[in-house]
């Protein structure tokens, strides 16, 4: 897989899948934990459902893009949405219409990202995005912590090797942090005048349906997707019914 230099010392891992050349790209963002890898082969089954070329990267400091080279802020979803993204399509795939697709983190960089209005965006689809923090959220990540210190995300190593420290501690202090807690999007979303499909597992641990009404009803063009038997990551829990919803959206919208 390839990487594309932003900077003389960062380097961002992506990969593309090929498609129609009258197509827009389906840009995918992964997880607060995530990266290229865990997506696992949902990127290939989306450009082949599709016929739409795809491209997926590791932001900054996850998979095996370069390490993050400062201290996490309570900005850094803006960041990735109004810095790294664009950086990361200037360069890859320039002038071309595009759709984002983000989970959790990736959904709520989405979200930023449409609501700057970029004249080649086409729609937005997320999957258990966060627009505000709830109990359920917190109280999710403090078992994910638990669960870390007690070694049993020892999986995490393989995808983030001598990151995955950073990787989770970044991801869980910032969400718990006390600076963080007032921390709220809902104000772009009457900005987001794009197609989107908002997706939740009805289990998600990190969160409510409250964050999905929020989106539906606050965004001029949104659809809500509740996802049954379904937790946190529903392209992976409940993938076939993810894949056609996603393919039948992008199709029609």
């Amino acid at each position: 897989m390839p990487f594309l230099t932003l900077a003389p010392h960062l380097q961002i891992h992506y990969t593309q899948f090929a498609g129609a050349t009258d197509k827009p790209w389906l840009v995918l963002l992964h997880e607060g934990l995530g990266s290229i890898a865990q997506w696992r082969d949902y990127p290939q089954r989306l450009n082949e459902r599709t016929g739409c070329p795809v491209l997926v990267y590791d932001r900054q400091g996850y998979g095996q893009s370069s390490p993050m080279d400062r201290e996490r802020t309570i900005h850094y979803l803006h960041q990735a949405a109004l810095t790294e993204l664009p950086a990361v399509l200037d360069k890859l795939i320039p002038d071309q219409d595009y759709w984002v697709i983000g989970h959790s983190d990736g959904g709520s960089i989405a979200l930023l990202h449409a609501a700057e209005k970029n004249p080649r965006l086409r729609g937005a689809i997320t999957e258990a995005a966060h627009v505000f923090i709830e109990p359920e959220t917190l109280a999710g990540i403090r078992v994910a912590d638990e669960a870390y210190a007690a070694g049993k995300l020892k999986n995490l190593t393989r995808y983030h090797g001598d990151k995955t420290d950073w990787v989770f501690h970044s991801w869980a202090r910032t969400w718990l942090s006390q600076p963080f807690q007032p921390w709220n999007i809902e104000y772009v979303l009457p900005s987001i005048d794009v197609p989107m499909l908002v997706m939740q597992g009805r289990e998600d641990q990190y969160a409510t349906e409250a964050q999905v009404t929020a989106i539906v009803t606050q965004s001029p063009r949104a659809e809500a997707a509740i996802i049954d038997h379904c937790g946190h990551t529903p392209h992976r829990e409940q993938t076939d019914i993810v894949l056609a919803q996603m393919s039948d959206f992008i199709a029609r919208s």
